[in-house]
This record gives C-alpha cells, structure tokens and sequence, in this order.
C-alpha cells in the first residue's frame, strides 16, 4: 500500500482533510497528513479532538520552507473575506488576501504532485475589470501562478453543494492542479435533500419577546422560509416594525417606513446629495417629502428615531486608502452634507434573522449569522445545533466541536461541504492512481 504525504493549510474543521483522505483511501491509498496548519485556538482545540497530529504549527506566515517536510498534496482553504461579499471585498489589499502568495511559495519550493484549493464563489469575478469577462483579476493573478509560473496543470470550478445531497446552497470554486493532467470537475449526476432530512426534534425552544411578538402576528407555517431584517423588502421578509419590536408604530408610519426603506437606496438620491452611489443612503426631510407628503412627517420621523427604528445621521462617502498591496476602499460619514433619516436594524439585530423552512433548503450558513438561524420545532422555534450544523456540511457523526457554541458556529460558517471536496478528490485520486498503478493494490485485496 502506498502512502500519500499531504499538507492542510488554513485548516479550519478540517473538512478538506476529510474529502480527500475518504477518496484516497477508497482508492486503496494510505493517506498521512505531515503538517496542519491553523491560527485559531478553538479550530486547534477542535482538530486536536478529532485528529492526531504529527506536526502542527501556527501562522504559516512563520513557517519556512526548510520547517515543512516533503508531501504529495496541498490542501487549502485559503482565507475567503478578502473575496467575499460577506467581507469588504478588498481581495490583495487585504493581507488575508495575500495568503494565497504564502500556498505558492511553497509549491515552488516544495514541488508537490498536487493540490486542492477552495474559495468563496465571490473569488471569480473579484476586481472585474470589464463586466463581460468571466473572471477577475485576482483569479486570472491565482491561475496564472498556478500555470504559467509553477508549471501545473489547472481546472477551476463553482460547485453547489446542494447537488452533493445536502440541504445546503454554499457555492465555492475549487481549484485544483496536477503534474499530468487536468482534472475533471464536471457534476454528471445530482442528489436534493429537504432539511428535514438532517433536522432533530423534541428540543427546547426560543422562550422569548421577540418570538412571542412573531406568533402574535403569524402562525408557525406562515412563517416558513421568512428572513426578519429591515434593510430588504420582498414577501419572504419581516421588518421589525411589522412586530413592533422596538415599540408600536401607526400604520401611517408603517406605511412611510417600507416607502424609506425602498426609496433609500435608488442611485438618483447619490447624485443629488452629491456622494457615490450606496445601497442604503440617509435622506433628508425635504427629500423624503417628495415622495411621502403629510403635515406630520417630520413628528412622524422623529419618533421613529427616538424608538430605534430609523438613525439620523450624515450620508456616507467612499474614501479611497493606498496601501503596499494596492488600494482600499470604504466608506466613512461625509460630515459636509446634511444630516438625514435612515434604516438602523440589519439582520444582526436580532436574536432571529431567519426561519428555516425544513421542507425546503438552507441558505449560505456564514460565520456572522449562522447562530441566528431558527427552525421550528416542539411547537415553537429554536436555533440550529451545532450536531445540525455539522450535517449541513456532511461531517460525519463521530465528529465532535468541543469549543462553545459561539466558537463552533464560527467554524461552521467557515468550512467546507465535505461530499463536494470528495467530489473534487475522487478524481484528482484516479488521476493519481494512474501514475502508481503497480503501486497501489486495490481495495479489495486489502
């Protein structure tokens, strides 16, 4: 039997780790892992719990070429904010960004046969240059490396895992490149299952205002699939006024908050006010008053600035930052132009910003609210557990978070669908298998 040596970079769970030892082993491959590397204290205290672990090191940024010993594979995850939409975007001027040189500076050193490499889908057209291209530049930068300077050959694709047989949408482009050939990532056949299918039951259940207001006005099924955020609009959506979260409203002030909030983020306003555009801009009164004329309108505003439901606040410019890796961009108030009236609550403001729908899928579980995610059950609604969690993204059941639940979401929000990664493995092992065939004995005659 043969053993295939590989590195885990930027670690996380170590979700990738997992797809691709699966599909070696199958193959009749021994798969050890050499190196792990992870900056977190709860990750480490995670993969320590769930792995054993010959050489561990921190910040990769530390470690030198000559620390790491030979291996046939690079797996990483690399740092995604930088790339998505979740983050500011900010890509190579952000030094989570840059982690990307540290993956290719040891393939050049290292020379490994291969690796996988997973991002956000927001990696592909980041730092567009003309919107009819297919990628940006900071993927065109990534492949070019990859290709042109390190010699490898590469396949890059988006893949959903809800064609993996997981109630989940998360969509991410792997990356992957041999010394032989390209390797195929087409998805020939596709598996859908509903969340019900990995949901619990019998669990306690929310105990609080904020859920004895939602089924003050809606029964538990009309609450299927609803999102509770102010900033967006749309049938599947609840706004904290609808509820009377932060204290009663008229209908007249119902009626001219859903005007606001619409009205706020249509581009002509940027141009009047004399900012670049934003999804979201405070308006003055005057400007408010085209479109919703009432003697009381400033009563009325005022008053939902004193509950919490709107901000008075100068609009916001975009101010540009120079750095060593290239330009910042951000957003900071204008304090020259007039104070106006704005949407405070974002879907972090509350202690549930969506109710799952087990009949249907979940969304993109991300780090900053997967913990706000509510399903029903026992007759009332409750938060995802972290055993749900881990189902979401196909980790096996032995597989334990042994951190707090604040920490254990954060991990889940940041890892991998594990049947995609095997997905990925599986045919970057036949590819391998080839090159050793009268080196591996097939699984059968172990």
């Amino acid at each position: 039997m043969q053993k295939v040596k590989f590195i885990d970079l930027f670690a996380g769970l170590g979700g990738i780790r997992l797809g691709f030892e699966k599909s070696f082993q199958d193959l009749g491959f021994e798969t050890e892992c050499i190196m792990t590397s992870e900056i977190k204290p709860y990750a480490v205290e995670t993969l320590a719990k769930n792995f054993s672990h010959d050489y561990f090191v921190g910040d990769i940024f530390q470690v030198e070429n000559k620390q790491i010993p030979d291996f046939d594979f690079l797996l990483g995850g690399f740092p995604c904010q930088s790339f998505s939409s979740a983050g500011n975007r900010h890509g190579f001027s952000d030094t989570r960004g840059t982690l990307f040189f540290e993956i290719e500076r040891i393939l050049k050193d290292k020379r490994p046969y291969g690796f996988i490499l997973e991002n956000v889908e927001g990696l592909v057209k980041h730092d567009l240059e003309n919107k009819n291209d297919k990628i940006g530049k900071t993927l065109s930068t990534i492949l070019y490396k990859l290709k042109n300077e390190l010699g490898y050959n590469v396949t890059w694709k988006v893949l959903d895992s809800i064609d993996f047989g997981l109630p989940q949408s998360r969509k991410r482009i792997f990356i992957v490149g041999t010394k032989d050939e390209k390797v195929n990532l087409t998805v020939t056949s596709k598996e859908f299952k509903p969340l019900k299918a990995i949901l619990e039951s019998g669990l306690e259940t929310i105990k609080s205002d904020f859920t004895d207001r939602l089924f003050k006005h809606f029964e538990m099924e009309d609450l299927y699939g609803k999102s509770i955020k102010d900033k967006r609009g749309g049938d599947n959506n609840i706004h904290s006024w609808d509820i009377g979260i932060k204290g009663e409203v008229t209908d007249e002030q119902i009626i001219l908050l859903n005007k606001l909030f619409k009205e706020r983020r249509k581009k002509h306003w940027a141009e009047k006010i004399g900012i670049d555009w934003m999804d979201g801009m405070a308006l003055t009164l005057k400007q408010i008053s085209t479109f919703y004329k009432i003697d009381n309108l400033k009563d009325l505003l005022d008053d939902l600035v004193k509950k919490g439901y709107l901000r008075f606040e100068h609009p916001k410019k975009l101010v540009y930052e120079k750095t060593e890796n290239g330009e910042r961009r951000s957003r900071v108030y204008d304090e020259t132009k007039p104070k106006g009236y704005n949407i405070v609550t974002g879907k972090l403001s509350f202690e549930i910003n969506k109710i799952l729908d087990p009949n249907d899928i979940a969304p993109t579980l991300v780090a900053t609210d997967v913990s706000r995610l509510a399903v029903p059950d026992n007759g009332g609604l409750r938060r995802l557990t972290i055993r749900e969690g881990l189902r979401l993204f196909g980790y096996p059941e032995w597989y334990e978070i042994p951190v707090k639940e604040s920490e254990a979401f954060d991990l889940l929000g940041n890892t991998v669908a594990i049947p995609v990664v095997e997905h990925v493995a599986n045919q970057l092992a036949e590819i391998y298998l080839k090159k050793n065939q009268f080196k591996v004995l097939p699984v059968e005659s172990l």
